[in-house]
């Protein structure tokens, strides 16, 4: 890793020599910039693709110790890293994750570091686990927060990258979001994708809802925050992804159907 070697800090990393891939299954690949923004999108879509027989990793590139609510707490960026990195860690058992790997790059400093730094980063990621999808935040990062958009660019950035190269992973790039019909008015501005962007939408269970809204339960640190944006009661609502570089109308089901074959 050369003269980045101290950004690739992993908290947590799952050594992947412990999971072969299954037979007639996809491995997914959540990245995203800080701890809660599994729970707080697509939680419900992750205990669904974990209960089909999937393999399903996230990446998480800070600890998020940078948040406000820390002043509220009386705690240091460090401190509030340790806290939230707990939190993680029972959001990891609670929804069963194939795999977690958390890293230390600076919270709400990702638009301050050079971006290929973090491309680097996460490319070694992904060839180490060699996903079949891999997902992360809409250009519009939904909250618009700083961070999201620059994690919207890198992942997309090493995608396209690896796809020049002919690498036959990841074989399809998704990006979180919210539809139109979703709830963006509230304690956050949110943004949504029009109708005509959205190529997959998942539809929930209640037991998987349920696993959802317990996954959200794990940060008990924003759990004034979770209150506040109502989202603990729009676990059941459909999650919405758009594909970069496919259409799909009407939208898929499933993010892992109809995957790209590799054009040699």
């Amino acid at each position: 890793m050369g003269n980045i070697k101290w950004l690739f800090k992993q908290l947590i990393f799952e050594d992947l020599t412990n999971h072969p891939k299954k037979e007639n299954m996809s491995r997914i690949l959540y990245i995203f910039p800080h701890p809660d923004d599994e729970s707080f999108g697509p939680a419900p879509g992750i205990a669904q693709q974990l209960k089909q027989g999937h393999e399903v990793f996230l990446l998480t590139l800070t600890k998020g110790g940078a948040t406000r609510v820390r002043h509220d707490l009386g705690l240091s960026v460090e401190e509030m890293g340790e806290v939230r990195l707990k939190e993680m860690i029972a959001v990891e058992q609670t929804l069963g994750l194939t795999g977690m790997t958390v890293l230390d790059l600076p919270d709400s400093g990702l638009k301050d570091m050079c971006p290929m730094d973090i491309e680097q980063v996460l490319r070694a990621h992904i060839e180490e686990l060699k996903p079949d999808v891999i997902i992360t935040y809409a250009v519009h990062g939904i909250s618009g927060f700083f961070d999201h958009l620059v994690s919207h660019a890198c992942v997309k950035r090493v995608f396209c990258e690896m796809k020049r190269e002919g690498s036959p992973y990841p074989k399809r790039l998704a990006f979180f979001t919210m539809g139109p019909d979703s709830i963006t008015e509230g304690h956050f501005t949110l943004k949504a994708s029009p109708a005509e962007d959205i190529d997959c939408v998942i539809e929930v269970t209640d037991d998987e809802a349920k696993i959802g809204y317990d996954a959200l339960m794990c940060y008990q640190t924003y759990l004034d925050t979770i209150a506040k944006t109502g989202v603990d009661k729009r676990v059941h609502d459909n999650i919405h992804f758009e594909f970069f570089g496919e259409s799909f109308d009407p939208p898929l089901r499933d993010l892992t159907a109809q995957l790209p074959e590799l054009v040699k």
